[in-house]
């Protein structure tokens, strides 16, 4: 009879070599040596290639899907290969700040203090396609500037608001800046829809919608002038007008976790 010590020890021997393999996959995956749509080889031949068992290349397979670098689809003869997505870092990384008790001013402060440099950097760097891109967006938003004072009417202009933000982030040339605010989006999103369902916040948010605009027109117009200084200053400046609007006493102690139980 096998003993309890003797299956636990091969368990985490088969653990251990599973997560050896995944590592290989893995490195193959983010390098590019497998291409996203690439399918792997059958079970029976990745077996003969790893020397493993079938429990310990499934113990492989089960990691790589779990960070949602393959798929595995009924029918086919091998898991195919995915492309690494912020979506996965932005649930852990949700999930992480809803056990951890982070509050909604803690998410701004830190928004607050990334975003004016990203526009600093956006200032040095930019392009034209980044000025036309970021003057389109402007137009979309002043065009979804709601002609009622209902809080549903803000949805549109919450989106397009974001996407300037994503886009000042994104094309401020900093790939770590951009990611982070890609992980944030969700919180960020469903803070703006919490702020806006608030009793008679709706209604001012709303009516300073056009001073937004024009702040957003500022900022675009320091930025084609290259203005680096001129940039960080005023979008500092921007971030602490629109944070009190947005942090209004009764939401300053809500938690991420709030918004999403």
């Amino acid at each position: 009879m096998v003993s309890d010590t003797s299956l636990v020890g091969r368990t985490i021997r088969a653990a251990k070599t599973g997560e050896m393999i995944a590592s290989y996959l893995r490195s193959k995956i983010v390098r590019g040596e497998l291409a996203e749509g690439d399918t792997l080889p059958a079970e029976a031949e990745l077996m003969r290639q790893f020397e493993v068992s079938r429990p310990t290349l499934r113990e492989a397979i089960r990691i790589l899907e779990t960070e949602s670098l393959i798929v595995i689809r009924r029918g086919a003869r091998g898991a195919r290969v995915t492309s690494p997505r912020v979506e996965v870092a932005a649930r852990y990384v949700g999930l992480l700040m809803q056990t951890s008790g982070t509050t909604l001013a803690d998410v701004y402060e830190a928004r607050s203090l990334v975003e004016p440099e990203a526009a600093a950097l956006l200032a040095k760097r930019r392009t034209e396609r980044d000025l036309a891109d970021l003057a389109d967006c402007i137009d979309e938003l002043e065009a979804t500037i709601p002609a009622g004072q209902e809080p549903a009417e803000l949805g549109p202009w919450i989106q397009s608001a974001q996407r300037f933000h994503d886009l000042l982030m994104q094309r401020a040339g900093n790939k770590t800046l951009a990611i982070q605010s890609l992980v944030l989006r969700d919180v960020v999103d469903s803070h703006m829809m919490l702020a806006a369902s608030q009793p008679g916040q709706a209604a001012e948010l709303i009516g300073g919608c056009r001073k937004v605009v024009r702040s957003y027109r500022k900022l675009l117009a320091l930025v084609r002038a290259g203005d680096a200084d001129g940039a960080r200053s005023h979008w500092q400046t921007h971030m602490a007008v629109v944070g009190r609007a947005l942090l209004p006493d009764q939401l300053r102690s809500a938690t991420v976790l709030d918004m999403f139980s």
